[in-house]
């Protein structure tokens, strides 16, 4: 029976007034499910039964089969009710619940995963974690029909060691938490991370590891700053191996653009269908920095392709974007992306066998139920061409015509379902990505969308007490966390560099203030995920290393640092230092699980610069001096336009105020480690200016309103 009838044969359960759509795909399971609250906490204690907790996400593929296998399963669900008060969450929407308890499974079980299975005591203290679980027992694991009456007779006859055996999970949780040693930051470590990363680098097919392979683009835009300021041919070449590699596999989308989560195998052919927002935003933002690097137009295309797969799948009718779009379509993992030679052939006529090899399709090698494959392009379009004997134009055109075509094709099967929730932290990254591949590629309609979103932001995304929220779905609205902050903040700063619009500099800052006074933590600095005043989870959780998206903490670290930097505010910076010198204990552990911290620390450690442009925002001149420095990979350099028509600027950031035009022609003061040079009004010298080598070394005092270039000074 499909899956859909078996869920109209139950009456709706506590979920049905929910707003996410994860939740709302369980409200009708025979399972007597509550979201994550106080009123299940307190019945569990009132009926003295544990607490069964499942965390997953909408496009989640296991999370799919373990709902149709066991929760819309009457028996299974019949167990789960006698035996348990059950909770569930998503992940997405509650970041701060699954962060505790996946921390909790991997501690007990020395992996994590979703879904995430979690039994506890009405208390909240856990003593059984895993991931997925089969009905019935196979793959090695206790199936739920086992699992349950187990759990029952453990509960009745053995309580008293699973609540010492919980009292130690729960004191390990919160020893960790607080075991990251503080440090002294030294730029050394950056030696040791670049180490790590290649030591375990593929060479062939790009990425770390064997499999699965996940993108991890922070990784790679370490490595950018890496080569450019060490001058490390090695760190280019991993760089470019992987993203070229990414981009002629299947993790890639080669007919709409768009990446999808992570690669199954090593040559990243088969992935896992589900497309995350943050996945699409974090890797333009890696090609763009990659293209700005290299020049190397195939990345600006991966650019476009994916921001044009967001502007038109992703952004919701409000003006945020939506999560994610399913792994799953019509009951099967991966059928609406894949294709059989028969299709190829149908919808492609005389061109089929041509794109069949350039696709890498053949009559035997089938993935999935339908025996479908994935398409892969793994020689370059020059390359075909030269094969066939015709321009790389006229290859390309081809090409286009017939990735159009079979895109047609594809839009008429039944498209993975969409996660339509916008989450704020999520969206920043997409701020991110849209001002740095506005600025890379100089496309200014990028930025506009980057105003649009800005103001969707500041403005639907805040509650009624004038802070950020987390998620928002209808009239779903769940408190902030710090990575929505630190996210929003970086965004806002990499879009202010963009349109120079003063009032997004200013949002940053006044985020950044807010930020600190909410989650810094007084008694041994550092971020606190969860704000203050808000209800937590066992403990406050703080978190240095970089998962699927940077660390809350390192983004906050990177973006503090440079508000500094332009504010002149020494308090930013000193807590931008403090919260490094906070995450030391871990980041020495594994530097390369902390490659965004280690760019807060390139940043910190420089040499770094700032560009100030005095002139006309819409003047020629002013234009072509800031298209140069866009142009360039310039990570460590900041730049701000002192517009000629408004002074808003020398309130935020004082030290332009005495830089003028000379001889009324837009006018460049590149400022270099704190001391600036003559002013130019010669974009060639400016860029030789900025392009210089300087030694890195000990950062100075951040308190750029009385440092020396405030006179304009010779360095």
């Amino acid at each position: 029976m499909p899956s859909s009838r078996r869920r109209t044969l139950a009456r709706p359960n506590h979920l049905a007034k929910e707003s996410s759509p994860y939740l709302l795909e369980h409200s009708f399971n025979p399972v007597d499910w509550y979201p994550w609250g106080e009123e299940a906490f307190a019945r569990a204690l009132a009926e003295d039964k544990p607490v069964f907790l499942s965390i997953g996400y909408s496009s989640c593929h296991w999370c799919h089969v373990m709902r149709e296998e066991s929760f819309e399963d009457r028996r299974v669900a019949q167990l789960m009710n006698e035996t348990f008060v059950n909770i569930k969450v998503d992940r997405e929407e509650r970041p701060d619940v699954d962060m505790v308890y996946m921390a909790v499974c991997q501690m007990m079980t020395g992996s994590g995963g979703w879904p995430l299975t979690i039994i506890m005591t009405p208390d909240k203290m856990p003593f059984l974690a895993a991931t997925y679980i089969p009905k019935q027992n196979q793959f090695g694991k206790m199936g739920m029909l086992q699992l349950v009456p187990k759990v029952r007779r453990m509960w009745a006859d053995d309580r008293k060691e699973l609540l010492v055996y919980g009292k130690q999970v729960t004191d390990a949780l919160m020893t960790s938490i607080s075991s990251s040693v503080p440090g002294d930051p030294d730029p050394s470590v950056m030696k040791l991370a670049f180490g790590e990363l290649n030591g375990n680098f593929d060479p062939e097919f790009g990425g770390f590891g064997e499999a699965p392979k996940f993108p991890s683009p922070h990784n790679y835009m370490f490595l950018l700053r890496y080569w450019k300021d060490r001058g490390d041919a090695r760190a280019l070449e991993m760089t470019e191996r992987s993203l070229d590699r990414m981009q002629s596999g299947g993790i890639w989308d080669h007919l709409e653009g768009g990446f999808h989560r992570y690669s199954t195998d090593r040559r990243w052919l088969i992935p896992h269908f589900e497309k995350m927002l943050y996945d699409q935003a974090m890797m333009v933002a890696a090609y763009s920095e990659a293209f700005q690097a290299t020049k190397n137009e195939s990345y600006a295309g991966v650019v476009d392709d994916t921001l044009r797969y967001l502007l038109g799948r992703m952004k919701s009718a409000e003006g945020g974007f939506c999560s994610s779009e399913d792994a799953d379509s019509e009951g099967s993992d991966g059928k609406f992306y894949l294709w059989t030679v028969d299709e190829f052939r149908s919808v492609l006529g005389q061109d089929a066998e041509l794109f069949l090899k350039v696709f890498g399709l053949d009559e035997t090698s089938g993935v999935g139920d339908s025996g479908g494959h994935v398409l892969e392009m793994r020689r370059r379009p020059r390359e075909w061409a030269h094969e066939l004997g015709v321009s790389e134009g006229e290859f390309v055109s081809r090409l286009e015509s017939a990735r159009s075509k079979l895109r047609a094709a594809r839009d008429l099967r039944v498209r993975p379902k969409r996660d339509d929730k916008v989450l704020c932290d999520w969206n920043g990254l997409v701020l991110v990505a849209l001002a740095k591949a506005s600025r890379a590629l100089g496309r200014y309609e990028y930025a506009l969308e980057g105003e649009s979103l800005a103001d969707f932001l500041l403005s639907r995304m805040k509650g009624s007490d004038g802070h950020l929220i987390h998620a928002r779905r209808g009239e779903m609205t769940v408190p902030a966390t710090l990575d929505d902050y630190a996210f929003v903040i970086w965004g806002l700063l990499e879009l202010y560099e963009s349109t120079f619009e003063t009032r997004l500099l200013k949002a940053s800052l006044s985020l950044a203030r807010e930020m600190v006074s909410m989650f810094w933590d007084e008694t041994s600095s550092g971020f606190f995920f969860t704000s203050k005043g808000t209800d937590y989870v066992l403990a406050r959780q703080k978190t240095f290393y970089d998962s699927a998206v940077p660390s809350g903490n390192s983004v906050a670290a990177y973006a503090l640092m440079r508000l500094g930097r332009v504010s002149g505010d020494s308090h930013l910076d000193r807590v931008a230092f403090e919260t490094m010198e906070a995450s030391w204990g871990s980041v020495v552990s594994a530097p390369a699980g902390h490659t965004m911290l280690l760019s807060a620390l390139d940043y910190y450690f420089g040499p770094s610069s700032e560009v100030v442009i005095a002139g006309s925002p819409q003047g020629a001149d002013t234009l072509e001096m800031a298209k140069a420095v866009n142009g360039a990979f310039l990570p460590n350099t900041i730049l701000l336009l002192h517009s000629i028509e408004d002074t808003t600027l020398e309130g935020l950031a004082p030290f332009v105020s005495s830089m003028k035009e000379v001889g009324g022609q837009a006018t460049a003061y590149v400022c270099r480690n704190l001391s600036c040079l003559l002013p130019t009004n010669i974009p060639s010298e400016m860029m030789a200016n900025l392009e210089e080598r300087i030694p890195s070394g000990k950062a100075a005092s951040p308190d750029l309103a009385n440092s020396s270039r405030a006179e304009g000074d010779e360095a």
